[in-house]
């Protein structure tokens, strides 16, 4: 373990306090939850967002990148019918910069927010899923939901493993 190079712990932010339309609400929860994933490596360095919390070797830098390509997949490829799907082995954990995976995460949130702003309602079913079993790609409602999941999910990993680094706490 490394000495944590913050200026001082990360301080508890609260989710959003809104009360606005589904879609607003839905994306503002997911965004929220980007920005704590995005706050678990601030101040590490490359060598510490490497370093694995768990036996199965799960890292913040891992983390962040699985969420890039997870954006990717649903929001892009599965709604949207757009690229191809991406991959999370495709760039060895070594060969990335924690500043890196941080913009190319920031970009693919980007891009699935243009999704999500572009799209008629979040009813429309998407292009195709990424379950080979479906008969359909899933509304972008359940999209949303579902990227709430998968990364509140991965916030809260990125919790523990943060706080075994260095002992950072809070959201």
């Amino acid at each position: 373990m490394t000495e944590n190079t913050a200026p001082s712990p990360r301080p508890d932010v609260r989710p959003p306090s809104l009360n606005a339309d589904e879609r607003t609400t839905l994306l503002a929860f997911l965004d929220y939850l980007r920005e704590a994933v995005i706050g678990k490596v601030e101040g590490l360095s490359d060598e510490d967002a490497r370093r694995p919390g768990v036996a199965s070797g799960t890292s913040l830098l891992w983390l962040v990148q699985h969420l890039a390509v997870v954006e990717h997949n649903w929001f892009e490829y599965a709604y949207g019918g757009l690229g191809e799907p991406a991959q999370t082995a495709d760039v060895p954990l070594a060969e990335v910069s924690t500043a890196s995976a941080v913009a190319a995460y920031r970009d693919a949130i980007a891009r699935a927010n243009a999704v999500v702003a572009a799209a008629p309602d979040l009813d429309r079913p998407g292009a195709r899923s990424l379950r080979p079993d479906a008969a359909e790609g899933p509304s972008l409602r359940w999209v949303l939901v579902h990227m709430i999941e998968e990364t509140g999910r991965h916030a809260g990993h990125a919790d523990i493993i943060r706080e075994q680094l260095d002992g950072a706490v809070g959201r």
